[in-house]
């Protein structure tokens, strides 16, 4: 079994004493080489040499930023991504039921790669113009929250340190003044059972997997019918007014009703394809990596398209403890 550790030294979790423990736990029971990432796109480039180098796992001690890098490398082949908690918030990890701790992480992926547990999974894809394909794992954001994003990504020393509550300044700062409340974007999407569904807003999450992220323990959930073996789900904003961004967040770390009831939010699941458009530029962000800005945008599923080293299934693990 061979096993490439890419290892994002700047995410906000990897730490000197987690990287050497995660080094040391996965050589001492599996053939691991360590390679760091140096710059913006480079876990791509790293987890495509791996599929020709023929590894057999690329595990990723990082942010979900780097993990989105190395899943849109691995995408398409048959070499496994084992995502380890080394970010602020880590979302497809936590997703998964991984560890939190890194070091609880790699003994559990230990485990895992020994028992052979993983499971293959769709990815949303973006198809921009004159851009490569861009898969996600959990979600693509566009409009207002890929400008929160855009904001938080000129403040790396703030998200770094400060993740959660510079996320929640940031939020305020561009509602108040660094967005067009008023923009329109076109959502276009084309479901398998009930054919085409449009919407316009401002603001639109597509997901691939559910939560759509988490603060602190708490789940924010804005799409439940998603899934990582189904199709995308859509949920779009008509308008950005203070009561019902409010009442939606709201909502998110509670009860969803509100969401599915509102008529100023379209939800709609089981979407193979989106298009997105508007008269001008908007923002879009993938897994939390803001990405640019455009004026059209694609966005596909692209079923079994990755496989993911998974933990033990729940029961599994309570019939092991007896």
């Amino acid at each position: 079994m061979r096993v490439l550790l890419v290892v994002n030294p700047a995410a906000s979790s990897v730490t000197t004493r987690a990287r050497v423990a995660v080094e040391g736990i996965l050589r001492s029971s599996l053939g691991t080489e360590v390679v760091e990432t140096t710059r913006r796109g480079h876990a791509v480039e790293l987890a495509r040499d791996a599929v020709r180098e023929g590894y057999d796992v690329v595990a990723v001690l990082a942010g979900d930023g780097t993990l989105n890098e190395a899943a849109d490398g691995l995408a398409g082949s048959d070499v496994a991504l084992a995502p380890l908690p080394g970010g602020s918030t880590n979302v497809f990890a936590r997703t998964l039921a991984i560890a939190y701790g890194p070091e609880d992480a790699a003994h559990q992926l230990v485990e895992s790669i020994r028992r052979g547990s993983r499971r293959r999974i769709g990815l949303g894809a973006a198809l921009a113009p004159d851009r490569p394909d861009r898969h996600f794992l959990f979600h693509l954001g566009v409009g207002f929250d890929a400008a929160i994003i855009r904001r938080m990504e000129a403040r790396s020393y703030l998200k770094r340190h400060f993740a959660h509550p510079a996320f929640a300044v940031a939020a305020v700062d561009t509602w108040l003044r660094r967005y067009d409340r008023g923009a329109r974007i076109r959502f276009d999407a084309v479901t398998g059972a009930d054919g085409d569904v449009v919407a316009t807003g401002p603001y639109a999450v597509i997901s691939n997997s559910d939560p759509y992220t988490y603060v602190g323990h708490r789940p924010l959930r804005i799409a439940p019918g998603a899934s990582l073996d189904a199709a995308l789900a859509v949920t779009v904003l008509s308008t950005l007014r203070a009561p019902v961004v409010v009442r939606a967040t709201v909502a998110a770390v509670g009860r969803i009703g509100y969401l599915a009831t509102s008529p100023e939010i379209v939800q709609v699941a089981g979407v193979n394809e989106v298009t997105l458009s508007a008269d001008s530029p908007f923002p879009w962000q993938v897994d939390g990596d803001y990405v640019g800005d455009v004026e059209a945008l694609a966005v596909v599923h692209r079923p079994d398209c990755l496989t993911v080293v998974t933990p033990r299934a729940p029961h599994e693990r309570r019939r092991g403890r007896r």
